[in-house]
């Protein structure tokens, strides 16, 4: 019988393929398997034995024993990752960043959809229990207890679209001060004056970043705002509460509304069309994260767009250089956004550059 297959009867059952078989079958000696089949050190290893050790690897069927390289090596090479909610669009693509990241090292993403912040610790607790390397975090809120857990616990975690204002933590996100900027910018120059703004929730980092970052920008420009109504959650049923709430504020409508979040913009259309009034006719609206399908809402919004891959990959690379000792501190990584201007907002001045 061929050494490279096993069989077995009723009462022998068919033990597992080892890395010694794939070193048999492929003709190398056992510790070059071990470096082909390590993601950390198959670059040491020829394309021509790599083939050859997948292909034996492939045709015996062998599957890695996590259990026992966690055992050798104090490590599971996994990674979680929470995320406050996966059917917002904004976190697919971080997360299709960072299991593009991890799988480029051949580690596994562990996923958790954190309903609320009290599931959080619990969550943690139990990617703990199951040994994962460290985490990614894209649910803390301002001061949120999960951090002072995290770091006493002395797991490597990394945040993305949210920094720790403590600082202890390193993080991926956008730049939401040029974020409004941008926003408030490009509706000035189309003419408006009266600008409001439906912020994000205020326990949340990018929510009091934006907010900011709006007040900033109109003293930039030394205007007034024509409001500020913060908004319970980033989802389209608050925008359209937020938006009610800013219109009865004041008997003239603001000229233009920049919002914290496409979903909130998308409220706010709702609020604005209960009411008559017309986008961007009577009131230009801007949106922030530029979401899929955004542009094929009528009209199609003008928002930011953030580079949401990029921050999910660049987060998982903090990861793993915290985890190789490459990193010496919580550093911040800032990626800039872009403004995308479709029909919610006004045409520019014919003499505008």
């Amino acid at each position: 019988m061929s050494e490279n297959h096993r069989t077995s009867t009723a009462h022998e059952p068919v033990s597992p393929v080892t890395i010694r078989d794939v070193a048999r079958a492929a003709g190398v000696h056992l510790s070059t398997v071990s470096r082909a089949l390590d993601p950390r050190r198959r670059a040491a290893v020829s394309a021509e034995v790599l083939e050859a050790v997948e292909q034996a690897a492939r045709r015996l069927g062998y599957r890695p024993n996590r259990a026992a390289s966690a055992l050798r090596t104090g490590r599971t090479y996994t990674i979680g990752v929470l995320v406050p909610d996966i059917t917002n669009p904004v976190f697919p693509p971080i997360l299709q960043g960072i299991e593009a990241c991890a799988a480029s090292r051949g580690w596994f993403v562990m996923l958790a959809n954190v309903s609320g912040s009290a599931m959080a610790q619990p969550i943690v607790e139990r990617m703990l229990a199951q040994q994962v390397d460290g985490i990614v975090l894209a649910t803390a809120s301002r001061e949120d207890p999960l951090v002072d857990f995290i770091v006493g616990a002395g797991l490597h975690a990394v945040m993305v679209n949210r920094a720790d204002e403590s600082g202890r933590l390193p993080s991926v996100v956008s730049d939401d001060r040029l974020a409004m900027k941008l926003a408030v910018d490009h509706v000035v120059q189309t003419g408006c004056q009266r600008i409001a703004h439906l912020a994000g929730p205020q326990s949340l980092p990018t929510g009091m970043g934006r907010l900011q970052g709006f007040e900033q920008a109109l003293r930039d420009r030394k205007l007034e705002s024509a409001g500020v109504v913060v908004c319970e959650a980033y989802s389209r049923e608050a925008g359209r509460v937020a938006m009610a709430r800013l219109l009865a504020q004041s008997a003239v409508p603001p000229e233009a509304v920049v919002c914290s979040n496409d979903l909130v913009a998308l409220g706010a259309y709702d609020a604005l069309h209960a009411a008559g009034l017309s986008v961007p006719g009577d009131v230009a609206v801007t949106g922030h994260n530029d979401m899929p399908l955004v542009d094929m809402v009528h009209p199609s919004l003008t928002t930011i767009r953030l580079p949401h891959r990029e921050l999910g990959w660049r987060a998982a690379q903090l990861l793993f250089d915290a985890l190789d000792e490459r990193q010496m501190s919580a550093a911040t990584v800032v990626l800039r956004p872009e403004l995308v201007v479709r029909n919610s907002t006004r045409p520019l001045p014919a003499h505008a550059d």
